[in-house]
């Protein structure tokens, strides 16, 4: 049910990302120029088979799975990527989000540092 409620308010939720551009006023992205914005990770606990514990189960011991946000700088989302195991590295969850038909979008000549 709630699943649902979310990806009916999509469009609402989620954002175009825009890159920061020169004539940015705001000081604090001055130096971001060409940047979409921020990404984070976290961990969600979750429940999971017996069997698949040891891949779901983060370096802190607890079972979650990493979910993947990036902002822009007003703070609104513009990607939400979750449901890679609490082991899972990064660069590998963000190599993914890059990789999918649908996935995080970076307009040619914006790079990802």
């Amino acid at each position: 049910m709630v699943l649902l409620a979310v990806l009916r308010l999509y469009e609402e939720l989620i954002k175009r990302p825009v890159p920061i551009t020169s004539n940015c006023n705001d000081q604090r992205w001055k130096c971001f120029e060409n940047c979409l914005g921020t990404l984070d990770g976290t961990y969600i606990k979750v429940n999971v088979p017996a069997g698949d514990r040891p891949t779901f189960r983060t370096r802190k011991g607890e079972i979650a799975t990493n979910v993947l946000g990036v902002c822009d700088t007003k703070g609104d989302f513009v990607y939400v990527l979750a449901g890679w195991e609490g082991s899972a590295a990064d660069s590998r969850i963000l190599c993914d989000a890059i990789s999918r038909e649908n996935g995080l979008q970076v307009p040619k000549g914006i790079s990802c540092l």
